[in-house]
């Protein structure tokens, strides 16, 4: 029976075990932008990131009070 199981973990590893010589390349540019952002494309971005980084613990923290309460 173990053989059997052997045969096949060996037959569906094998594909895999072909395609080592296969090489990943990530999409990187050495170019500047098109179109640079100007000062308020940033400011929108940086403020998005901020509330979506701190804006679920800011929530946690405001309503820690109410979490504490066993209903």
């Amino acid at each position: 029976m173990s053989a059997i199981i052997r045969g096949l973990c060996r037959v569906r590893s094998a594909p895999a075990l072909r395609d080592v010589t296969m090489t990943q390349r990530a999409n990187l540019s050495n170019h500047p932008a098109k179109e640079p952002l100007g000062p308020a494309e940033t400011v929108v971005g940086l403020v998005m990131f901020s509330l979506a980084i701190l804006g679920p613990s800011g929530w946690i923290l405001a309503n820690l009070e109410s979490y504490k309460k066993k209903d």
